[in-house]
């Protein structure tokens, strides 16, 4: 890793991740804002510091992903809702490392698109990075617990969270928000939606040198009793309204890594799930058990008089494990790399001058 280096990167869309993302790049003088790819057709042509709600930065946001790569920038941050394959192909084949908070660790959730990603990183001498605050960092945090241990007999991450307010049903819906309780297709439809845990599972399993026999996930439902009617939309009565997904990593019969969480909507719930405090529990059985509680507060200066002012913190947390991985990302071989393959991520640049 370069000291002192500044990189260029090019961020991937700019929705609310995204945006937090590109603040906090215009703030950062290790890196350099060079391009920005424009999803929607509306955003390109324009400032991108406009589209994120800060003075302009001179940098005009495009839908041409070929000019884009053709910047040779050192790095994108990729930060659209969803993994695209296909995307994630075109960019890693051209040489250019990606740091992702779309829903990946390891690319197993991807299926057979894992394998193309691992060849694209091969081809284009590349290296695929994912992560963000949950699954992600709180693993990582998990993981280095660990290290205090002399024997390790289970590792268990549970995030809990009441999920009200958070009106998001494009991806709320995907893990059964919405489902009337008694779909049959509901678990394979959790499963699908919160795979992304499943490699965060994984990845806590090859930080402790263990071969899994299976990972699976193991979900439970709340419902609930009255319709709940959202800025966006309306779960009705006897629908999903709370979700419980258990990601397992079993040994021998047995579970080593529980990675949960526990989200829960309104105050008709059924049965009516108890979040004391939003955040994660970090668990390790052993020898030391060791536990540590996450959780997160605005700074003394916040200046936020709504919700989503506040929510704004959650994107920030979201964008910044890969914003500051970026030189670990850079320096490191080609290929699908975890928070066990890197150096310790350090931040840079973020302290005010």
């Amino acid at each position: 890793m370069v000291e002192n280096a500044r990189y260029r990167v090019v961020q991937w869309t700019t929705g609310n991740v995204g945006k937090a993302s590109v603040r906090a790049i215009a703030a950062n003088p290790t890196l350099e804002l060079v391009g920005c790819y424009a999803w929607s057709p509306d955003k390109a042509g324009r400032d991108v510091g406009e589209l994120c709600g800060i003075d302009p930065l001179g940098v005009t946001a495009t839908n041409d992903v070929d000019a884009l790569l053709a910047l040779k920038p050192d790095c994108v941050i990729y930060n659209p809702m969803w993994i695209d394959v296909d995307e994630l192909v075109r960019i890693l084949s051209a040489g250019v490392n990606v740091v992702a908070t779309a829903s990946f660790i390891t690319g197993h959730n991807q299926g057979g698109g894992r394998d193309r990603i691992i060849e694209a990183c091969r081809s284009g001498g590349a290296t695929m990075f994912g992560s963000g605050i949950s699954p992600g960092f709180v693993n990582l945090l998990a993981i280095v617990s660990a290290g205090i241990c002399d024997r390790v007999d289970k590792v268990t991450v549970s995030e809990a969270a009441d999920t009200t307010f958070y009106d998001s049903p494009a991806t709320e819906r995907p893990v059964g928000f919405g489902q009337p309780i008694d779909n049959p297709d509901l678990p394979a439809m959790t499963a699908q939606g919160t795979g992304v845990f499943g490699e965060a599972v994984r990845m806590i399993a090859d930080a402790l040198g263990v071969e899994l026999d299976e990972v699976r996930c193991d979900p439970e439902y709340a419902r609930t009793t009255t319709d709940l009617v959202m800025d966006s939309w309306t779960i009705p009565a006897g629908c999903v309204a709370g979700v419980f997904a258990s990601w397992k990593g079993i040994v021998g019969g047995r579970t080593l890594i529980d990675v949960n969480v526990r989200w829960r909507k309104g105050q008709t719930l059924e049965p009516n799930w108890t979040i004391d405090d939003m955040g994660w529990v970090l668990q390790v059985d052993g020898r030391p058990t060791v536990k540590n509680v996450v959780t997160f507060l605005p700074p003394p200066d916040f200046q936020g008089e709504t919700l989503a002012d506040f929510m704004e913190l959650g994107h920030i947390m979201t964008a910044m494990p890969v914003i500051n991985a970026v030189p670990a990302v850079v320096a490191a071989d080609s290929g699908i790399a975890t928070y066990n393959d890197l150096p310790l991520i350090r931040a840079h640049g973020v302290v005010p001058a």
